[in-house]
C-alpha cells in the first residue's frame, strides 16, 4: 500500500495527493468550511470555500457526522495561518467511505464527560482518542524491545499451553472447565512449563502471553486476563542474577521508548519516560519492614507480605535515598510464596517483588532444582505430591540451577504512563464483573 499519513505530509507540499481517515470535526461558516480529519498519525485541516465550483463538495460536508470515515483529493499547500501543522488541503474530491450516526454514546473529545463504564462498552470507539493510539504503539515498542533484548542474548521463545490439568494448578484462583470429560483449567502462569525448558537444556527462554487469575478482585490493580512477560535462565549462582537481568533488560526498554516516544509521551501524558540509570536498590523484606516504621511510622496489617500503601512509601523511599523509580524488596518469607522457590540459610525464599512508582510489577526468584528438597517443599505448602508427579520429574534427571521473573504489562505500562487504572491499560479489559464486549 501507497497509503499517505499526516505524520508524512511534509514530503508533499504543492502535490496532489489522496488521504483517509476520521471526521474529527467540522466547522460549517458563511463562506468557509473546515475540516478536520484524523488518522493515528495526526491531524489535517482540509479547506472548501462556499462557491459554485465546489457546490458538489459544499453539499457533502454539510451533510457529514463526525467520526465518519473519508477518502480526500487535493493539492496540499503550506498556510502558516493554520495552527494545525501550518498545512491545509484544497481539495478536489471528497468520498465517504462510511458514515457515523450523529450521535456518539460517549465523548471523544473529554473522556472524563463519559462514564468509564461506559467507555468501556464502547471501547472501539473510546481507542481513537490520540493518548490510547499513542499508548499502546509504546506497548508495541515495549514489546519489540524486550524481544530485541532477549534475542540479542540468545534467549529462545517458548510457547506454553494455556489449558491445564486441573491438578497442576493449587488454590481456588482458577478459571475451570471442562476438557472433553476431564476437569482442566485456564493456566494461571507458564512457570512449570519455564522450568520444563530449563530442564530441557535450553539455558534462557521468555514468552509473552495471556495468564488467567478467578480473583473477584475490584482493585484498580487487577485484572482476570493479563498479558505477561515470563523469563527463566540457567545456571545462575544466585537470586542476585535473576535480578541482574531483569534490571539490565528494563533498562534497555526504557531507554529504547524514552529515545523514540520520550517527546510525544510528555505532550500528550505530561509524563517523563522514568530514567533506569541508576542502580535499581535493592532491600530485603525485614529491612523494609523496618524502614515502613521507622522512617514512614507505618505498620502493615501483613506480617509475611506487602500491602499497597507499603509498596507506594517504599517506592517513595527508594526516589528520596536513591533516585530511583524502581526498587527491588528481596528475601521474602516462605508463608508469602510458592512452593517452587528456593529457601536460604535462614528458611528465608531467593526472591523478590520488583516495585515500580507505587506498585509491584514483577515477582521473581532463583527456583529449587533439587528433587528431594522440591518434593518435601510441597508437601510443607500441603499439597499431594502425587498431583505433581510431571513437573516433578522435571528434577529427577538432573536439572540446571535456574531462576526467572514475570512481569505484568499492563501494569508496568500503567505506572509508566502514571495512569490510574488497569481498565485503562489494557486493550479490553476483563475483570470479575466485565465479561464484554463478548466476541467469540
Amino acid at each position: 500500500m501507497n497509503k499517505i499519513f499526516v505524520k508524512d505530509l511534509e514530503n508533499y507540499f504543492d502535490q496532489s495527493i489522496t488521504i483517509d481517515g476520521f471526521v474529527d470535526n467540522i466547522r460549517d461558516l458563511q463562506y468557509v468550511q473546515f475540516l478536520i480529519l484524523r488518522d493515528s498519525t495526526g491531524k489535517l485541516q482540509i479547506t472548501i470555500e462556499k462557491n459554485n465550483t465546489n457546490s458538489v463538495l459544499n453539499e457533502i460536508v454539510s451533510n457529514l457526522t463526525m467520526e465518519s470515515t473519508i477518502k480526500v483529493e487535493g493539492k496540499l499547500l503550506k498556510s502558516e495561518k493554520v495552527k494545525l501543522g501550518g498545512k491545509e488541503l484544497i481539495p478536489s474530491n471528497i468520498i465517504v467511505t462510511s458514515t457515523s450516526l450523529p450521535e456518539l454514546p460517549i465523548d471523544l473529545k473529554d473522556k472524563d464527560k463519559s462514564l468509564r463504564e461506559t467507555r468501556l462498552d464502547y471501547r472501539f470507539l473510546d481507542l481513537r482518542r490520540e493518548e490510547n493510539n499513542l499508548f499502546f504503539k509504546c506497548e508495541t515498542l515495549f514489546e519489540q524491545a524486550m524481544r530485541e533484548y532477549w534475542t540479542s542474548n540468545e534467549y529462545i521463545e517458548i510457547h506454553s499451553p494455556k489449558i491445564s490439568g486441573a491438578s497442576a494448578e493449587s488454590g481456588a484462583e482458577v478459571f475451570k472447565l471442562d476438557y472433553f470429560g476431564e476437569k482442566a483449567c485456564l493456566s494461571q502462569s507458564p512457570q512449570f512449563y519455564k522450568q520444563m525448558a530449563m530442564a530441557a537444556g535450553f539455558d534462557k527462554v521468555f514468552e509473552i502471553g495471556p495468564a488467567f487469575r478467578a480473583e473477584n478482585s475490584h482493585t484498580s490493580y487487577h485484572a482476570t486476563e493479563i498479558n505477561m512477560a515470563d523469563v527463566e535462565v540457567s545456571w545462575i549462582d544466585s537470586v542476585e542474577d535473576v535480578m541482574d537481568e531483569e534490571e539490565n533488560m528494563l533498562r534497555y526498554v526504557f531507554n529504547k521508548l524514552r529515545d523514540t516516544y520520550g517527546d510525544k509521551i510528555k505532550e500528550v501524558f505530561g509524563v517523563e519516560i522514568s530514567d533506569p540509570t541508576n542502580a535499581f536498590p535493592r532491600v530485603t523484606f525485614v529491612e523494609a519492614k523496618r524502614i515502613l516504621k521507622e522512617e514512614f511510622k507505618y505498620v502493615g496489617e501483613k506480617e509475611e507480605d506487602f500491602e499497597r500503601k507499603e509498596e507506594e512509601l517504599m517506592c517513595q523511599y527508594a526516589k528520596d535515598k536513591y533516585n530511583s523509580d524502581f526498587i527491588f524488596i528481596t528475601k521474602f518469607p516462605f508463608s508469602a510464596r510458592p512452593f517452587y522457590h528456593m529457601l536460604d540459610e535462614d528458611g528465608l525464599t531467593n526472591s523478590y517483588d520488583l516495585l515500580f512508582k507505587g506498585l509491584e510489577i514483577t515477582t521473581g526468584a532463583q527456583r529449587e532444582h533439587h528433587y528431594g528438597i522440591l518434593k518435601q517443599q510441597v508437601i510443607e505448602k500441603g499439597i499431594n505430591p502425587d498431583t505433581l508427579d510431571f513437573y516433578l520429574d522435571f528434577f529427577k534427571y538432573g536439572c540446571p540451577p535456574h531462576g526467572g521473573f514475570a512481569i505484568g504489562l499492563a501494569r508496568v505500562m500503567m505506572q509508566m504512563f502514571e495512569i490510574d487504572n488497569i481498565r485503562e491499560a489494557t486493550f479490553v479489559y476483563r475483570g470479575p464483573t466485565r465479561l464484554t464486549p463478548w466476541l467469540l
